[in-house]
């Protein structure tokens, strides 16, 4: 099964959540907000928990998603179109599942369709549906391009993602020009070098 896969049925019966209740979860934000030493009760604090859990439901919505939903409408009227179809800089935003801090970046994709395509904006829920969790790079990197592959059936695909590691810019070793690079490829974007190159070319900057 893929990684994709698993995480998606993993959720999809949202039991986790039910167990914690928004009042729980608004608790537990003031619990840290004592934890640093400020005061929970005063009033600049007073909603905070609230509008934590708010913008987590914003940053983490990721998990209410289906990505095979997400790809299922395709399109075969392509007119013959044989060649690679790439979106390139798909901006998202992500958390680190190790400190739960941001992971700024972009996705490219390229894919040479078998017969059907997909709309574009397809592209960008998919990476907007795995960045929307806590995440690692790599993983994140695995899971767009193995939810492209299974659900799409290219003949080839490749991923490409670029992103800042706050959790390396704003603590740890305090590296706030560190970039760091992802990629993968599966089917003729794997095997066919002249290929894959001239994806890599496309979404030069």
């Amino acid at each position: 099964m893929s990684s994709y896969s698993s995480i998606t049925k993993a959720f999809k019966s949202d039991d986790v959540k039910k167990k914690v209740t928004v009042e729980e979860a608004e608790k537990a934000v003031e619990t840290l907000i004592a934890w640093i030493g400020d005061d929970p009760k005063r009033e600049g604090l007073l909603e905070t928990p609230k509008r934590v859990i708010k913008s987590f439901n914003e940053h983490f919505g990721g998990y209410k998603e289906n990505p095979s939903e997400i790809l299922s409408k395709t399109f075969k009227e392509i007119q013959g179109y044989d060649d690679i179809v790439v979106l390139k800089k798909i901006d998202f935003e992500s958390h680190c599942e190790h400190h739960m801090l941001p992971i700024i970046g972009n996705a490219s994709i390229g894919y040479l369709p078998n017969k059907s395509i997909v709309g574009i904006s397809k592209l960008a829920r998919i990476v907007n549906t795995f960045a929307k969790r806590l995440q690692t790079q790599e993983i994140m990197t695995s899971q767009i391009i193995n939810a492209i592959h299974d659900n799409l059936n290219p003949i080839g695909v490749g991923v490409v993602i670029e992103a800042d590691h706050h959790c390396m810019k704003t603590r740890g070793v305090h590296k706030k020009n560190s970039l760091m690079l992802t990629s993968q490829f599966k089917g003729s974007f794997l095997t066919d070098e002249k290929l894959r190159n001239r994806f890599l070319d496309f979404i030069k900057d």
